[in-house]
């Protein structure tokens, strides 16, 4: 079974930054990655369609016969967190690694939080954190237009256009004094550094994908289930919408092109299986 692929799914695009850095922290590993581009986004649906989607998205990779499952996506682990207790292999979605390294991470105590609209509104990152941590004080922005941005690739820091977004989302937290801010949706790596420039370099970014992968390396270690093969794993992409736009803008957040590797399906028919 150490053989068998990493599954990652996603309502987009958001998680191929999950596994750009699962490639970078388990780079024997196969890969198996959903993105659910007919659907997207998920983070204005309700919170019984949210449940619906992600349960057909990990259904679809357990029958790739995938050894563990990840939810790349902060909307998913935010709302849909019954997927622990029913799936017949090892999940885990972002929220509980990230908001461990941020409680690590704080010298002050203070915590931003941004990510998507349901993201925001369930709590669970800060309910984490304040599990962990009841002293820390939270302070949470949905950044919905985050999510355009990038996927129209406006993703420069010397853009203007992104530079007013960030200013627009993010004031009120450079005057609250947060010294660690949670990337909460696997997008917004990607802007990281117009981010950081207006944040300034004193306060440190979390990022989910990257927390999440070394989680996961944890989780395979944990049930013994790492490839032990000397050569690079593969990847493959699986989308519920146009192949084409997905080469496009995927490129965007591996940096490589993904030209052979992505496969279409039709989420309708798997929901009916």
């Amino acid at each position: 079974m150490s053989e068998q692929s990493i599954g990652v799914f996603d309502s987009g695009l958001g998680g191929l930054t999950a596994v750009k850095e699962l490639i970078k922290v388990l780079p024997q590993e196969n890969i198996i990655y959903f993105g659910d581009t007919a659907r997207v986004p998920y983070g204005n649906r309700s919170q019984k369609t949210i449940r619906k989607y992600a349960k057909q998205d990990a259904d679809f990779l357990i029958s790739k016969g995938v050894k563990v499952i990840i939810a790349a996506c902060g909307t998913v682990s935010s709302v849909a967190t019954e997927l622990y207790n029913d799936l017949p292999v090892p999940f885990t979605g972002v929220v509980v690694p990230t908001a461990t390294a941020a409680v690590n991470a704080t010298e002050n105590g203070k915590i931003g939080i941004i990510g998507t609209s349901a993201t925001i509104n369930s709590g669970s990152y800060k309910k984490e954190i304040l599990r962990q941590n009841s002293s820390i004080t939270v302070f949470q922005q949905d950044c919905p237009l985050f999510v355009s941005l990038v996927e129209n690739g406006f993703i420069s820091p010397d853009d203007k256009i992104v530079q007013l977004v960030v200013e627009r989302y993010l004031s009120s937290m450079k005057t609250d004094g947060i010294d660690t801010l949670i990337l909460g949706c696997t997008h917004f790596p990607i802007i990281a550094k117009a981010i950081s420039n207006y944040l300034g370099d004193n306060v440190r970014l979390i990022d989910s994908g990257r927390e999440t992968a070394l989680y996961a390396a944890d989780i395979l270690k944990t049930h013994n289930l790492l490839n032990k093969s000397n050569t690079a794993g593969t990847c493959s992409y699986y989308v519920s919408d146009t192949i084409e736009s997905f080469r496009h803008t995927a490129e965007i957040f591996l940096g490589k092109s993904v030209e052979d590797e992505v496969k279409h399906i039709n989420m309708e028919q798997v929901a009916l299986q």
